[in-house]
């Protein structure tokens, strides 16, 4: 009996999330560099957290915390600290928000991780142990944060070119959240997009042992 071959099914085929939601949250979605005029409501910011939150983080701590920027003069403050390449889109874009991590998280670990409440006071005495934990866990909340405000229907422009130190002593003077990214949010402008750049093959960053 002779048999038809087929061609081998597409890795993407593999997905539960459907196509259009794999487009929107990751094939298809871009980071922005220019916004429309269309503003980002306050109600869209609450739906990003609620997505945001169910990530995981170690010890379920969520260290990671948001400055929403949106008054004009909160906006140039915020400007001042930005490099040259990011001030013009940070000044135009409907909201922009400062992601940072909170260095005092622990003090919510009897809510958040009720079944180990003394931990605490262990990170309490460990303020090395503590920032490092601080700085990943809200790193990976930052990228969940990303996804959710694509789920939104929004773009995000997340940048890194600031002057941290700057930046923390004007907005968090009290020294307790350090920032680790602001990012711009809205809908695409006119020109939102550079071309776009190549990603490396499965091959390239996987081993199996």
């Amino acid at each position: 009996m002779t048999s038809l071959m087929t061609d081998s099914p597409s890795p993407l085929d593999l997905f539960a999330l459907p196509a259009g939601a794999r487009e929107l949250l990751f094939t298809e979605a871009r980071t922005a560099n220019t916004f429309s005029d269309e503003p980002v409501t306050d109600a869209q910011l609450e739906a990003i957290h609620e997505l945001t939150k169910w990530g995981p983080t170690a010890a379920n701590t969520q260290p990671m915390r948001i400055l929403y920027v949106r008054t004009p003069e909160a906006r140039e403050r915020l400007v001042g600290h930005m490099s040259d390449g990011n001030k013009e889109k940070t000044r135009t874009a409907p909201v922009v928000a400062v992601v940072a991590a909170d260095l005092e998280f622990h003090e919510f670990v009897p809510k958040v991780f009720p079944i180990r409440p003394e931990m605490k006071d262990f990170l309490a005495g460990d303020p090395t142990g503590r920032e490092r934990m601080a700085r990943f866990n809200a790193a990976l909340q930052a990228g969940y944060y990303l996804l959710a405000v694509r789920a939104a229907g929004l773009a995000a422009g997340p940048m890194t070119g600031f002057d941290v130190d700057g930046l923390d002593r004007e907005f968090f003077p009290e020294g307790r959240w350090t920032s680790l990214m602001v990012v711009n949010i809205g809908k695409p402008g006119h020109n939102a997009w550079f071309d776009r750049l190549p990603r490396l093959d499965y091959d390239e960053v996987t081993r199996v042992v």
